[in-house]
Protein backbone atom coordinates (compact mmCIF):
# COMPACT_ATOMS: atom_id res chain seq x y z
CA UNK A 1 0.00 0.00 0.00
CA UNK A 2 1.21 3.29 -0.85
CA UNK A 3 0.41 7.08 0.10
CA UNK A 4 0.83 10.07 -1.04
CA UNK A 5 3.14 12.67 0.78
CA UNK A 6 1.49 15.48 -0.39
CA UNK A 7 -2.13 16.39 -1.65
CA UNK A 8 -1.87 17.49 -5.41
CA UNK A 9 -1.72 21.04 -5.61
CA UNK A 10 -4.87 22.53 -6.98
CA UNK A 11 -7.04 25.91 -7.32
CA UNK A 12 -10.04 26.63 -6.06
CA UNK A 13 -12.56 28.65 -8.19
CA UNK A 14 -11.81 31.94 -6.19
CA UNK A 15 -8.02 31.28 -6.73
CA UNK A 16 -8.47 30.09 -10.22
CA UNK A 17 -10.44 32.93 -10.96
CA UNK A 18 -8.01 35.78 -9.25
CA UNK A 19 -5.11 34.24 -10.89
CA UNK A 20 -6.98 34.16 -14.64
CA UNK A 21 -8.44 37.66 -14.25
CA UNK A 22 -11.64 35.84 -15.45
CA UNK A 23 -15.02 35.98 -13.20
CA UNK A 24 -16.35 33.11 -11.98
CA UNK A 25 -19.58 33.19 -13.63
CA UNK A 26 -18.10 33.20 -17.15
CA UNK A 27 -15.47 30.22 -15.89
CA UNK A 28 -18.06 28.40 -14.56
CA UNK A 29 -19.55 28.55 -18.50
CA UNK A 30 -16.20 27.74 -19.78
CA UNK A 31 -16.84 24.10 -17.69
CA UNK A 32 -19.68 23.19 -19.33
CA UNK A 33 -18.80 24.20 -22.83
CA UNK A 34 -15.76 21.72 -21.76
CA UNK A 35 -13.13 24.53 -22.77
CA UNK A 36 -11.56 23.90 -19.49
CA UNK A 37 -11.55 20.88 -17.46
CA UNK A 38 -12.16 20.80 -13.59
CA UNK A 39 -13.11 18.58 -10.80
CA UNK A 40 -16.38 18.58 -8.35
CA UNK A 41 -15.81 18.28 -5.10
CA UNK A 42 -18.34 16.06 -2.70
CA UNK A 43 -20.13 19.88 -1.90
CA UNK A 44 -20.68 20.83 -5.38
CA UNK A 45 -17.20 23.28 -5.40
CA UNK A 46 -15.29 23.42 -8.45
CA UNK A 47 -11.24 22.62 -8.15
CA UNK A 48 -8.63 23.24 -10.80
CA UNK A 49 -5.47 21.43 -11.90
CA UNK A 50 -2.36 24.42 -12.60
CA UNK A 51 -2.47 23.69 -16.07
CA UNK A 52 -5.76 24.85 -16.89
CA UNK A 53 -4.24 28.56 -16.00
CA UNK A 54 -2.45 28.32 -19.37
CA UNK A 55 -5.44 26.98 -20.89
CA UNK A 56 -7.94 30.20 -19.69
CA UNK A 57 -4.71 32.53 -21.20
CA UNK A 58 -4.86 30.28 -24.40
CA UNK A 59 -8.77 30.66 -24.69
CA UNK A 60 -8.26 34.62 -24.21
CA UNK A 61 -5.57 35.02 -26.81
CA UNK A 62 -8.25 33.46 -29.27
CA UNK A 63 -11.70 35.40 -28.47
CA UNK A 64 -9.64 38.39 -28.49
CA UNK A 65 -6.93 37.83 -31.27
CA UNK A 66 -9.70 36.19 -33.80
CA UNK A 67 -12.77 37.68 -32.51
CA UNK A 68 -14.20 34.25 -32.16
CA UNK A 69 -17.38 33.26 -29.52
CA UNK A 70 -17.39 31.02 -27.17
CA UNK A 71 -19.30 28.50 -28.62
CA UNK A 72 -17.02 28.39 -32.23
CA UNK A 73 -13.80 27.40 -29.59
CA UNK A 74 -13.93 23.93 -28.71
CA UNK A 75 -14.00 23.81 -32.65
CA UNK A 76 -10.53 26.10 -32.67
CA UNK A 77 -9.12 24.49 -30.18
CA UNK A 78 -9.70 20.95 -31.44
CA UNK A 79 -8.31 21.80 -34.85
CA UNK A 80 -4.90 23.84 -33.26
CA UNK A 81 -4.16 20.53 -31.17
CA UNK A 82 -4.97 18.19 -34.32
CA UNK A 83 -2.12 20.73 -36.37
CA UNK A 84 0.10 20.39 -33.73
CA UNK A 85 0.03 17.10 -32.96
CA UNK A 86 0.00 15.96 -37.05
CA UNK A 87 3.78 18.87 -37.01
CA UNK A 88 4.95 16.74 -34.23
CA UNK A 89 4.18 13.41 -36.20
CA UNK A 90 6.13 15.22 -38.88
CA UNK A 91 9.43 15.86 -37.55
CA UNK A 92 12.06 13.34 -37.72
CA UNK A 93 13.00 12.00 -34.48
CA UNK A 94 16.94 12.67 -33.83
CA UNK A 95 19.48 10.04 -34.66
CA UNK A 96 20.19 7.95 -31.43
CA UNK A 97 23.38 6.68 -32.97
CA UNK A 98 25.44 9.37 -31.12
CA UNK A 99 27.17 10.69 -34.38
CA UNK A 100 27.42 14.04 -35.42
CA UNK A 101 25.58 15.48 -38.23
CA UNK A 102 27.27 16.55 -41.33
CA UNK A 103 25.66 19.90 -41.04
Amino acid sequence: MTYALARPLVLSLETYSRLTGVHPDLIRQLVSLDLLQASLDLGGDLWFDPSQVAAMARIRRLRSGLSLSYSALPLVLDLLDRIAELERRRRPEPSRTGGTSWT
